[in-house]
C-alpha cells in the first residue's frame, strides 16, 4: 500500500471512527448475512447477463479461518532483515518472537504471521484482525487505526511488525528507545504483494523457506481462482462489467475513489471486470466528486459493509449523494459489499476474498 493512500485512509478513519457500523452478522442494510454457498463458481446459477442485475448483495467468504502451511515451523533466530522506515531504511536484528505484534490498517499482517504457522506467538491484534482464533487478543489499535501506547506497553512486546499505515510515529520509536525490535515492511496491495509479504514477514521471524511455501500458495490459489472467473465472466471488453471501488464512512461524510496502487484496481480486474478509476487515470484515493462520479458512471459498485452501513444502506446512500443515484449503479441499485477485513485484505485469504465477490457479482443467490 503506497503512503499516499495510507495516509489517506488513515485520516479518513480518524474522522469517521467507524460511525454507523453494521452489526455482526448483518449485511450494509442491516439484513442477516447471507451464508456461503460452497460449490464451484462454475455450477452455480448465473446471470444471463451481469449488467442487467438489479439491487445489492454481500460477498461472503465460504470460511473466514486462516489455515496455517505448516504448523509450528522451526525458526532460525536471529534474523537479521531491513526495515523500511518511513524516514529509510535500516538494519534491525530479530533475536525474539515470543511475542509478537503485527498491526496495519487491513489485517494483512497478522493474518501472513498466522498463514506461517507462528500465530501463537501474537499477544494482540488491530481493529481489521478479525478472523477465528484471534477473538480473544486485545485489540491496540483505536477505531482511528491508531496505537494505542498504554495498551501496546501493557502486552510487553519483543517484536513489532507493521507497515506504517497505522501511528502515531511516537509510540513505535518508544517501543524501540525500550529495546524492543520493530520491523516495517513493505505492503503492496495486490495479489503479487501478498505473496512477497509473505516471504518478508517469513524473514523477519527466521522462516524464510515457510515464507516461500505460503507465497507459492498464495500465488497458485489465485492463480486458479482467477481462472474459474474467467470461465464465467463476460470476455468482450464491451460485455464486462465496469467496476468502481467507493470507501465510505456516511456518518461523517467521508467519500473516496479508490484508483490505482489502492488494491482495488488488482482487486477488479481479477474479477474480470472493467476497473473504471484506472480506465480514468485515478491514482490512490481521490474525493469523491459528483463530477468524477458522473463521468465514471459505473454498472456495479464495490464497498465495504460497514462503509455502506455507515450510509444508512444503498437507500440512504443513493438520498444523500444524488450524483451516484444518476450512474448505471445506482440506478440499478447495484452495490456489492464484503465485510471490511476481508475485501482490501490482501493475504492468506487473498483467493477466498475473490472467489466470494466473483459468486456475489455473477451467481444468483442460493434459493
Amino acid at each position: 500500500m503506497t503512503r499516499t493512500l495510507r495516509a489517506a485512509l488513515a485520516a479518513a478513519a480518524s474522522v469517521a471512527l467507524l460511525a454507523g457500523c453494521a452489526a455482526p452478522g448483518a449485511t450494509g442494510d442491516g439484513t442477516p448475512t447471507p451464508t456461503a454457498d460452497t460449490r464451484p463458481l462454475s455450477e452455480l446459477e448465473l446471470y444471463p447477463d451481469p449488467k442487467a442485475v438489479e439491487g445489492p448483495s454481500t460477498a461472503v467468504v465460504a470460511s473466514d479461518a486462516v489455515d496455517p502451511i505448516v504448523e509450528h515451523p522451526a525458526q532460525t533466530l536471529p534474523a537479521s532483515v531491513t526495515s523500511h522506515d518511513p524516514d529509510g531504511d535500516r538494519e534491525v536484528t530479530v533475536d525474539d518472537t515470543s511475542r509478537v505484534l503485527a498491526i496495519d490498517i487491513a489485517g494483512s499482517l497478522a493474518a501472513t504471521v498466522w498463514g506461517l504457522g507462528l500465530g501463537d506467538s501474537l499477544v494482540g491484534r488491530d481493529m481489521s484482525t478479525t478472523f477465528p482464533g484471534t477473538e480473544e487478543l486485545p485489540v491496540v489499535t483505536s477505531g482511528a487505526h491508531a496505537v494505542n501506547a498504554e495498551s501496546v506497553l501493557a502486552l510487553r512486546p519483543t517484536l513489532v511488525i507493521t507497515d506504517g499505515s497505522i501511528g502515531p510515529r511516537d509510540v513505535l520509536e518508544q517501543l524501540r528507545d525500550s529495546g524492543v525490535a520493530v520491523v516495517f515492511v513493505a505492503n503492496e496491495p495486490s495479489f503479487e504483494g501478498a505473496a512477497q509479504l509473505a516471504r518478508d514477514v517469513a524473514a523477519v521471524l527466521g522462516v524464510p523457506d515457510v515464507g516461500e511455501q505460503l507465497a507459492t500458495k498464495i500465488a497458485d490459489d489465485v492463480a486458479e481462482t482467477i481462472a474459474q472467473i474467467d470461465q464465467v465472466a463476460p470476455a468482450s471488453d464491451d460485455a464486462k462489467l465496469r467496476v468502481m471501488f467507493l470507501y465510505l464512512r456516511g456518518g461523517s461524510g467521508i467519500y473516496y475513489l479508490f484508483g490505482e496502487e489502492s488494491g482495488a484496481s488488482a482487486l477488479i480486474r481479477a474479477l474480470g471486470a472493467r476497473d473504471i478509476a484506472g480506465e480514468l487515470g485515478w491514482q490512490g484515493s481521490t474525493p469523491m466528486t459528483d463530477e468524477a462520479m458522473i463521468q465514471a458512471d459505473p454498472d456495479l459498485i464495490l464497498v465495504m459493509t460497514d462503509g455502506i452501513a455507515s450510509a444508512g444502506g444503498v437507500d440512504g446512500l443513493l438520498a444523500a449523494k444524488p450524483a451516484i443515484a444518476l450512474t448505471t449503479a445506482g440506478q440499478h441499485r447495484r452495490f456489492v459489499d464484503m465485510a471490511d477485513g476481508e475485501i482490501l485484505s490482501f493475504g492468506p485469504r487473498s483467493a477466498a476474498v475473490l472467489d466470494a465477490l466473483a459468486r456475489a457479482i455473477y451467481a444468483k443467490p442460493a434459493g
